[in-house]
């Protein structure tokens, strides 16, 4: 084969590659697109099923108004916020000093547990729902917002297998000289290996919050206080509260989205640095 038609052929290929790379890349943008468009579209009715650019399309402030004005979206937004934190502050703890302890210490059981962990990992959350729910409901705990921290950290230990990962870079050279200084296990975990481990604690951080941040299914089943409403719960009964509601709310249900959305992608975009670093240090074999 001569090198023109070679050449010819791999820049086909490639040529082929981008054009479907950037279709794919459309496909993707495009609902996020029609979400944004939609939450600052205001035009004399407002539902879904008017034309996507009528002539009379205006852009503004409204539906921001309705969703703070009409709805209890600020309540729900706090409610979010203190379920998610709570639940990214216990679940970061509890994954870090499991996965310190698989990683650096040696016992009997040590295998066993990593593998039962790794097992129960793999079985999705909500096949657990209705067990969990009739286990809160005699400790006299639905419908309210500790019951979600509760759940939501409680399992935290299952996901330990990224953060050990990075653990097992860190040279054990480090811990043996400082136990040779007198330096305690704790000491140890708060004053070497937790300075050093901030792009795996950045990752932690932001997938336990992201995970009760965007949660439906749990708070659907354990919430039906609307005072108690997450914005995933209290988005979705706005939208559905009556028949035509659907039409009526829906470019108010997405500037709810846009707020939701864009708080998770600055928080995102602020720390992407150290997520990337987290789970790629992280993906080694234990």
């Amino acid at each position: 084969m001569s090198k023109p038609i070679a050449k010819f052929r791999r820049k086909a290929a490639n040529g082929t590659i981008y054009v479907i790379l950037s279709l794919l890349g459309l496909l993707w943008v495009a609902p996020i697109f029609y979400l944004v468009y939609t939450a600052f579209r205001v035009t004399p009715s407002t539902g879904i099923i008017n034309t996507l650019f009528p002539d009379n399309l205006k852009l503004g402030f409204s539906n921001f108004s309705r969703l703070f004005q009409q709805t209890m979206f600020s309540k729900w937004l706090v409610n979010t916020l203190i379920v998610s934190v709570s639940s990214c502050a216990l679940t970061t703890v509890f994954i870090l000093m499991v996965s310190y302890a698989l990683s650096r210490l040696r016992f009997k059981m040590r295998r066993p547990i990593m593998n039962v962990l790794l097992v129960l990992g793999m079985f999705p959350g909500f096949m657990s729902m209705i067990a969990v729910y009739f286990i809160l409901k005699a400790m006299g705990l639905t419908n309210s917002l500790l019951a979600l921290v509760l759940v939501y950290s409680g399992s935290a230990a299952l996901s330990y297998y990224i953060c050990k990962g990075f653990f097992d870079t860190i040279p054990r050279a480090m811990e043996e000289a400082a136990i040779l200084d007198g330096a305690s296990q704790p000491m140890i975990f708060y004053k070497i290996i937790l300075p050093l481990a901030k792009p795996i604690i950045v990752y932690t951080v932001l997938t336990s919050f992201i995970s009760p941040w965007c949660d439906f299914i749990f708070v659907n089943t354990i919430i039906s206080d609307r005072e108690k409403y997450t914005v995933s719960l209290g988005l979705y009964k706005m939208i559905n509260a009556e028949k035509n509601s659907f039409n009526d709310n829906f470019t108010v249900f997405c500037a709810g989205a846009f707020v939701v959305g864009g708080i998770i992608v600055t928080l995102f975009m602020s720390m992407q640095r150290y997520y990337v670093e987290g789970i790629t240090s992280g993906a080694v074999k234990g």
